[in-house]
């Protein structure tokens, strides 16, 4: 099994501190300089180790989203519109 340096794991760790938002938009840069090319082999494989790094944050902030709504959704308690007491 591999091990990760102590810059890779920094970046693991930097990623996680992320907000969605930051690591998407993050992630659309790491990808069109991907898809733009102009770097060595050694660059273009750390940008896409950091790109799964934060596609993985959005996948876990997305999941999160997930969860609450699901949450939301089955929540058997009635709800009362504004003013009003729920029906007992």
């Amino acid at each position: 099994m591999a091990k990760k340096d102590s810059g890779t794991a920094a970046a693991a760790e930097g990623a996680d501190a992320l907000g969605y938002e930051q690591a998407r938009d993050e992630l659309i840069d790491v990808v069109r300089r991907l898809e733009t090319g102009g770097t060595t082999l050694e660059e273009s494989l750390a940008l896409w180790e950091r790109g799964e790094e934060l596609a993985k944050v959005c996948r876990r902030w997305l999941d999160g989203a997930r969860a609450r709504l699901d949450a939301s959704l089955s929540d058997p308690a009635p709800t009362a519109a504004p003013g009003r007491e729920p029906d007992a």
